[in-house]
């Protein structure tokens, strides 16, 4: 009996990513801001109580649905074992190699004993076209039939939609701003990088961050 093998593209519901926008196969859009995490028992009750409030406001001014997602990854120590390494080559003091070396085998050791996670938070905004699209044979009429023709009109679609996203992507950002949480929009390689550590969970590299 054949099976009919597919590929994990045939399950994920996105045809690209185009300047750090993901466009879906049924033409919707979607952004993904980054945002930081705001540690609440730090802060008195006072300041606690203002942050949940402000957050719930926000919540409440939204009239577009978003997703929060979280990523948890474990920490990725290499590249600064890798400084220490070359810190410990140009030191010139005998006692201080002793106590580098004696700190890198220290981290090693309580890495590999006790694993160290790292936590990602993102807002996934939507852009869901509500306009009924015209009938193709009224656009080649118009427009003609051939590909550049279609690459325009899609081009032109595309930025009509992305305005509108990127007005609910500042919506959010100062939203949470007002909150305390510093946000940024990702771009292409960061939303690449997003969804293969999704299909790649085993891997610790990474590169996207809040500066």
């Amino acid at each position: 009996m054949a099976i009919n093998a597919k590929s994990t593209q045939e399950f994920v519901p996105i045809k690209e990513i185009r300047d750090g926008i993901i466009v879906l196969k049924d033409g919707d859009l979607r952004a993904i801001v980054l945002a930081n995490s705001i540690n609440l028992s730090l802060k008195s009750n006072d300041e606690q109580t203002a942050t949940i409030m402000q957050f719930q406001n926000f919540l409440n001014t939204l009239d577009f649905p978003i997703q929060i997602s979280t990523q948890s990854r474990r920490l990725d120590i290499r590249p600064y074992l890798l400084t220490l390494e070359e810190r410990l080559k140009v030191q010139s003091e005998e006692l201080l190699k002793i106590q580098t070396r004696e700190y890198i085998n220290f981290i090693k050791s309580f890495t590999d004993s006790v694993s160290i996670m790292t936590k990602n938070f993102f807002v996934v905004v939507p852009y869901t076209s509500t306009l009924i699209r015209p009938d193709k044979d009224i656009f080649s009429r118009l427009f003609g039939g051939n590909s550049k023709d279609r690459q325009t009109r899609d081009q032109i679609e595309f930025e009509e939609k992305r305005s509108q996203l990127e007005e609910r992507v500042g919506v959010i950002q100062q939203g949470l701003a007002r909150c305390g949480v510093n946000t940024v929009q990702l771009g292409t390689e960061e939303v690449v990088e997003v969804f293969y550590k999704v299909f790649n969970p085993g891997e610790i590299e990474g590169k996207i961050k809040i500066e």
